[in-house]
């Protein structure tokens, strides 16, 4: 990458572009809406389960124009949600009031390791042991899920949960893999606690993107 690049990339002018699909969001609070997804390269927390794992490096993906992003997603939905990797490592500025001058609605999928930028409706804080989230975040989150994989991420969905805002809706949400064994444990603690609410990604069910 050129010095002239690598200035619009740290102005947010440009981002590393994974990919983007219009498809039916999966999970959470929104799940079987029409979204226009945007995945951004770029990720060091370093989840061994990461299912994207392509997307860490963010080299490998090319830097293109916040404006061209916008240009696309205007063309599908009027509901965008900001994905990765770990869009927070970029600064959102650029892109979310593009996206809101457009008159749609923006959802970041975070972990909330890094300084919040952007304006958005919608915050999912996925926050993970490794790199921690920060404290607007927890503050400014819309809703909490945590990634069941074992029985210490219980305890560890306490722990977050005690750190969001009153208002945050929480989900517990199985490990793709581990689902058959997990799905009965996550069902029978909300059961037992039901301030919690399941998350399933019901994406993969459909066999969808």
């Amino acid at each position: 990458m050129n010095k002239a690049m690598q200035i619009q990339v740290d102005k947010g002018e440009m981002l590393p572009l994974m990919e983007e699909f219009y498809t039916i969001q999966g999970e959470g609070y929104y799940k079987g809406t029409a979204a226009y997804f945007i995945r951004l390269g770029g990720c060091d927390v370093g989840c061994h389960w990461c299912d994207v794992k392509e997307s860490w490096n963010a080299d490998l993906h090319p830097p293109t124009a916040a404006k061209d992003i916008v240009e696309n997603a205007e063309k599908y939905s009027d509901t965008i949600v900001v994905t990765g990797g770990e869009p927070l490592m970029w600064d959102m500025t650029l892109l979310t009031n593009l996206l809101k001058e457009k008159q749609l609605k923006v959802h970041i999928e975070t972990s909330g390791a890094y300084p919040l930028t952007g304006t958005w409706d919608w915050i999912c804080l996925s926050p993970k042991k490794l790199k921690l989230p920060t404290e607007e975040v927890y503050a400014k989150a819309n809703e909490l899920k945590v990634i069941i994989y074992n029985k210490d991420d219980f305890r560890f969905a306490e722990e977050q949960a005690a750190k969001v805002n009153k208002d945050c809706i929480l989900y517990m949400q199985p490990e793709w893999s581990k689902r058959d064994k997990v799905i009965p444990e996550i069902v029978d603690y909300v059961m037992k606690h039901p301030k919690w609410k399941v998350s399933l990604q019901t994406h993969k069910y459909l066999n969808i993107p």
